[in-house]
């Protein structure tokens, strides 16, 4: 890995946090209009004994997970969802590589930010983007709308969707034998409750978030999580014009011990909001940080909505384990320093059903556990691992201090850093090839580091054990 990656993979690819607006857009309407009604499960009696594929969640996980799946159809794909207006909260942020491979269209993208500000804890500001490209850009996108898309594809591609909360997943007694999910399906209820059912399946695609019963089921393993926090803002337009392509981060222990906080813009308002691991309860004392520091750019702005979500911050210890695979936040698939979730989301789900349907032949067999693992998972890690290790380095490097913080905001100055930033997560390809280049970055670390322990002011002391080592 080169030096520049190290320091640059921390910039951009913030997938933290943010609330959501109604569905009152042109695009969500027509996407509305062309749904397909929801079909009935068919019983193993009359599908003509078909193996059933069951992928719980309807996120850009699961969703990009059966719309693979329902390619083939000699497999039944079954997609779980509990909530298909979902409006998960998130920063919605995409890469540029996303829109092409995911073949998305132009109208779910709210906004395109070409510009990013860093601001250290001294309040020291660094414009970074100006090395992009005319036509190259960081989606910003509402979750209620890009999920929406990406699931009703799955279902035009042949998926049957099911409006239903997963309550319990029995694994198989006997080798070879189907799992029973006991869910509550919303679409035969009344009200909130539902009606209980229970659906069998050959395999299952744990798409179910960071909460993840299936990975429960499966005795997956713990990993430990963020809690991100957030308050939708709606802002005066003349306001909102500030942040037409603009996205902000603040770093500091006013803001997070651990995390960075960030206004973020979205379809009318922005997103204001914070993260942190190792003192969650005070999650609210910095979210008041960020707004003062904030200050003016959103004052008089009114909250339109609160929320707060786990986020894994590393894989969990078992994401395949029988004929079950864990995807997205389900699996832990969320990077450290950025808190990037959704194309990753999107990818594992992808890379997960073409393999389970490559192994399973046309519908003619079952994988195993050892087929999903050397496929899916190997092929995975190869491509991503090194991605999640260097940005736990960095996190552990850049955000342990006020001195490292402060030092890593004036690194963002370096346009060999900026380019190499913005190229690495727009394609997710790790750039840098320049020898000289690097050299120089390592000095000028070092340089930083001794400016920043000059002039940061000290950390605070946090010391929450307890809360800390708490997991999911």
């Amino acid at each position: 890995m080169k030096s520049a990656f190290f320091v640059s993979s921390l910039l951009v690819g913030a997938q933290a946090f943010n609330p959501t607006l109604p569905l009152n857009n042109a695009f969500v309407q027509r996407q509305a209009a062309r749904a397909e009604p929801i079909r009935a499960v068919r019983t193993r009696g009359d599908m003509d004994m078909k193996y059933r594929v069951v992928v719980v969640g309807g996120g850009p996980s699961g969703s990009c997970a059966a719309e693979e799946l329902a390619k083939d159809k000699n497999i039944e794909t079954v997609l779980l969802e509990r909530k298909m207006d979902n409006a998960k909260p998130c920063g919605g942020a995409i890469p540029l590589c996303m829109v092409s491979e995911f073949d998305l269209p132009a109208e779910i993208i709210d906004r395109k930010v070409r510009k990013m500000k860093m601001i250290s804890p001294t309040n020291r500001e660094v414009d970074i983007g100006q090395t992009l490209k005319p036509n190259e850009y960081i989606g910003m996108t509402r979750r209620e709308v890009l999920d929406g898309f990406l699931r009703q594809r799955a279902v035009n591609t042949g998926a049957t969707a099911i409006n239903g909360l997963v309550t319990k997943v029995e694994l198989p007694t006997t080798e070879g034998g189907r799992y029973k999910i006991h869910y509550s399906n919303f679409e035969k209820g009344t009200g909130a409750a539902g009606i209980p059912e229970t659906i069998e399946a050959d395999v299952i695609i744990g798409a179910d978030g960071a909460n993840s019963r299936v990975a429960k089921a499966i005795d997956a393993g713990e990993y430990n999580y963020a809690i991100a926090f957030q308050e939708r803002i709606k802002i005066s337009e003349e306001k909102m014009n500030f942040y037409e392509e603009l996205a902000e981060m603040y770093v500091g222990d006013d803001v997070s011990p651990d995390f960075y906080a960030w206004v973020f813009p979205k379809y009318d308002h922005v997103g204001v909001g914070t993260g942190t691991v190792i003192n969650r309860p005070a999650i609210k004392m910095y979210q008041k940080a960020i707004r003062d520091r904030a200050g003016d750019k959103i004052a008089n702005g009114k909250i339109i909505k609160v929320e707060a979500h786990p986020i894994p911050e590393h894989p969990r210890p078992r994401r395949v384990v029988g004929r079950v695979a864990l995807i997205g936040d389900a699996a832990g698939y969320v990077t450290k320093c950025s808190g990037e979730g959704i194309y990753f989301a999107a990818k594992s789900g992808r890379m997960a059903a073409q393999s389970i349907r490559e192994l399973m032949a046309g519908g003619t067999r079952l994988p195993t556990e050892k087929e999903i693992k050397d496929t899916y998972i190997k092929d995975y890690d190869r491509l991503y691992g090194p991605t999640y290790t260097v940005l736990d380095i960095l996190q552990r490097v850049f955000y342990s201090s006020n001195a490292a913080r402060e030092a890593f905001v004036e690194l963002c100055e370096s346009e060999y850093v900026q380019k190499v930033t913005f190229d690495s997560y727009l394609y997710k390809r790790v750039q840098g090839n320049n020898p000289v280049e690097d050299i120089k970055l390592l000095f000028k670390t070092i340089g930083a580091l001794m400016r920043g322990n000059a002039l940061a002011p000290r950390d605070k002391p946090v010391y929450n054990p307890v809360e800390s080592l708490k997991r999911l």
